[in-house]
């Protein structure tokens, strides 16, 4: 079996592996599957949960394409690959709570592999998660982080702060001045000892739901009202901004040909937006802005914002 292959059939299992663990903690609803084919090259198999007793939606996309010419949004970041055959395979997850103080969540994992003409073949591995709460709680974040940490530390002493630093970076809202959440790992590019590579790789998708489905099982049955409702569908605004403005995964996704149903099944079902929305000072929903600055979580004697 080819490493690529190894790496597909790994992202396979774990979508499974994700749908299960997520539909068995929503307890009311499923996931439906949509399987569809690219024109040139590949195809996938969406799923999504909808209207669920935890999750309003929760989409789990695995795709495994191809092509024979790579988009602008993929040769500007390296052009050495224009005109190069492709592969590309990965699983990618978003989930929406319906209760406002669970916080949204996203992961993904994915390979890539080009063969540009007459040399050798160039691929590399990317990934991460981060947590986007709309009534952070300090002990969550904290978990969430050191979950983060735990699974880096064998890949070296500075592999989580490094990837930690490439989240806060990603995940910036650049035309507000504001992170989308509260962060997580962020990594591309990664190259050099392939098994090792796929050993990261693997540590990352395997840990997410021991980062998040603590997170769901403390904040899932705290009450709340419409006001809290709104706030959330306001704020669920931002991660519409990001993902249709800054997010490379879903301009790659649109330029070469994705399926965009299942491309744009990240963004929430319900979502409001209002022009010149000031939280009350003081209020539940200003302290939110506080965890927006990237900072180090995990510092020894942290403070909570």
């Amino acid at each position: 079996m080819s490493q690529i292959d190894a790496v597909e059939a790994y992202l396979r299992q774990l979508q499974d592996r994700l749908c299960m663990a997520l539909s068995l903690a929503d307890g009311e609803a499923d996931f439906v599957e949509d399987n569809w084919q690219r024109a040139d090259g590949g195809g996938g198999r969406s799923r999504v949960l909808k209207e669920g007793d935890l999750f309003e939606q929760a989409g789990v996309g695995f795709s495994d394409v191809s092509g024979t010419s790579l988009p602008p949004s993929a040769t500007a970041h390296r052009p050495e690959l224009a005109g190069a055959p492709w592969r590309a395979v990965g699983v990618s997850l978003v989930l929406h709570p319906r209760n406002p103080h669970v916080p949204t969540s996203h992961a993904n994992v994915r390979f890539f592999q080009a063969q540009p003409p007459g040399g050798e073949p160039i691929w590399w591995f990317g990934g991460g998660f981060d947590l986007t709460p709309f009534y952070p709680v300090h002990e969550d974040v904290l978990h969430w982080h050191r979950v983060a940490r735990d699974l880096c530390a064998p890949f070296g002493s500075d592999r989580y702060a490094a990837h930690k630093a490439w989240c806060d970076r990603y995940f910036f809202l650049k035309h507000r001045n504001e992170a989308r959440g509260v962060g997580g790992l962020f990594f591309d590019d990664l190259g050099g000892d392939i098994d090792e590579c796929f050993a990261y790789q693997r540590a990352v998708g395997d840990g997410f739901l021991d980062a998040y489905l603590p997170i769901v099982a403390r904040r899932r049955d705290t009450p709340y009202g419409e006001r809290e409702r709104e706030f959330q569908l306001y704020r669920r605004g931002r991660y519409v901004e990001f993902n249709l403005v800054w997010d490379r995964g879903t301009l790659f996704g649109l330029q070469s040909g994705g399926r965009t149903e299942s491309i744009l099944m990240s963004l929430p079902p319900r979502v409001r937006f209002e022009y010149g929305y000031q939280p009350e000072p003081g209020s539940p929903e200003a302290a939110l802005q506080d965890y927006l600055a990237p900072r180090d979580w995990l510092a020894e004697t942290p403070a909570a914002p």
